[in-house]
């Protein structure tokens, strides 16, 4: 694929993940502690800036290392961040909040930022060639997230309210007992790995052709 495409692509999807991010800024004052970080959504965004702001640097020949797996991992967790967001919107969309943002912000963050950073992942850079490393970083993801939720966030905050316990960012965890939320980690954290191998075989296997094809021409 032409430079001339890369470029103002990456571009493109720095600057939308770039104003998306620092639209969550507004109106944190009255935000419970946390901020918009309560959320793992915003650790998914973030990540995709991250990685979006070092892929943009390489194509601009700012960067020596295309940082496969920055991108391998912000595109896990977008991942994550799309399958549990729609199961749990279809089950009921209370149950992620739904209503509370703007609807450009609900489909960029849900699903249009995601696929975005997914095109690049799977048909420009042949992400996912690093398996320990981003397998590593996953671990590390895994364990923050419910840690930051259970240790910092139910303690201090008092809202939303639930029928067992109180300041979990989403509402139908704190109707959960403690050992249900256990599970629901567990099972999440085995998602998290799965999806690495779903992400290596699409980039490796099923879109390898597809991405030779596109950067010869």
């Amino acid at each position: 694929m032409s430079d001339k495409i890369i470029l103002p692509y990456r571009a493109l999807v720095f600057i939308l993940a770039l104003s998306y991010w620092l639209y969550q800024f507004d109106g944190i004052l009255t935000d419970p502690f946390g901020w918009q970080f309560r959320y793992l959504t915003i650790w998914s965004l973030t990540t995709s800036l991250f990685a979006a702001g070092q892929l943009l640097s390489f194509s601009c020949g700012l960067a020596k290392k295309s940082w496969d797996s920055l991108t391998s991992v912000a595109t896990v967790i977008s991942m994550v961040v799309v399958i549990q967001y729609w199961r749990l919107y279809f089950i009921d969309p209370l149950l992620v909040g739904s209503g509370d943002i703007p609807w450009h912000q609900q489909y960029y963050l849900h699903l249009a930022g995601p696929m975005l950073l997914w095109i690049d992942a799977f048909f420009i850079l042949g992400a996912f060639q690093k398996l320990k490393k981003i397998s590593f970083f996953i671990t590390i993801f895994s364990l923050s997230y419910p840690i930051w939720m259970e240790v910092i966030l139910r303690p201090i905050n008092s809202i939303p309210i639930g029928v067992v316990t109180n300041g979990l960012p989403y509402p139908f965890l704190n109707d959960m007992l403690i050992a249900d939320r256990i599970i629901f980690y567990i099972v999440s954290i085995i998602l998290n790995f799965l999806l690495i191998f779903v992400g290596w075989f699409l980039s490796n296997i099923l879109f390898l052709k597809i991405r030779r094809t596109l950067t010869s021409s």
